[in-house]
């Protein structure tokens, strides 16, 4: 039970006694009276919140921003750190064909056109010095090649033009154009202005200058045995 106040009131049955250090609590009879207290209390508890509300307004921002910032890390983390037997996503395009590296394999059959756009299977010329003429520009080389070349040993130019030239005509050469590319397919970009080809189709020599007919003159002759 609470002590009686110092009038002889003392707090209703089965409630606490209050607090000492609140000192005498005297409820008045008109509560407007407390207006200035009940407004003091509104404006702490809206400062409190205010500054509640600020402090997670100010946080959730920043919440975002490092879990943005942590998920792009992890994403570069994951496409940059080495990783053993990782694949490419993409294979990776297999070099050009060197020109010594055509030596040995065997030329495929291709079918030419003439000046008549009649088609004629390369391998029916063989064996055969093979010049593309688009790539060389050497009148001289395919002159020296025919009056180099072995009995037996056809001369061959190819154009990748859709028709051949008809001049100026070199006698003792077989003149055709390869419009489907199929020869250069073959060759590879670059990889060669000539080439010397045997009986059995095999390729015995690329040349990607000619040069002078000395350069060659003993395996174009090697092409006629």
């Amino acid at each position: 039970m609470g002590k009686p106040d110092a009038e002889g009131h003392g707090p209703p049955d089965g409630l606490p006694d209050l607090p000492p250090e609140w000192g005498r609590i005297v409820v008045p009879d008109d509560a407007s009276t407390l207006a200035s207290e009940a407004a003091e209390v509104r404006r702490e508890l809206r400062r409190a919140a205010g500054h509640h509300t600020g402090h997670r307004a100010l946080t959730l921002p920043l919440l975002v921003l490092l879990v943005a910032v942590l998920t792009t890390l992890t994403g570069l983390v994951a496409v940059t750190w080495p990783r053993a037997g990782r694949g490419t996503d993409r294979p990776t395009p297999a070099p050009s064909t060197p020109p010594v590296a055509l030596a040995g394999q065997a030329l495929p059959a291709l079918d030419l056109v003439d000046a008549g756009q009649a088609p004629v299977p390369l391998r029916g010329l063989l064996p055969a010095m093979i010049i593309l003429v688009d790539d060389c520009g050497c009148p001289d080389v395919v002159t020296e090649a025919v009056a180099a070349a072995p009995a037996g040993v056809t001369v061959v130019t190819v154009t990748e033009q859709r028709a051949v030239a008809t001049s100026p005509p070199v006698n003792g050469v077989r003149a055709l154009a390869d419009p489907a590319g199929g020869l250069r397919s073959f060759l590879g970009p670059g990889a060669a202005n000539a080439l010397l080809v045997d009986r059995t189709g095999v390729v015995t020599r690329v040349l990607p200058d000619p040069g002078p007919v000395e350069a060659y003159q003993d395996d174009l002759s090697a092409l006629a045995g």
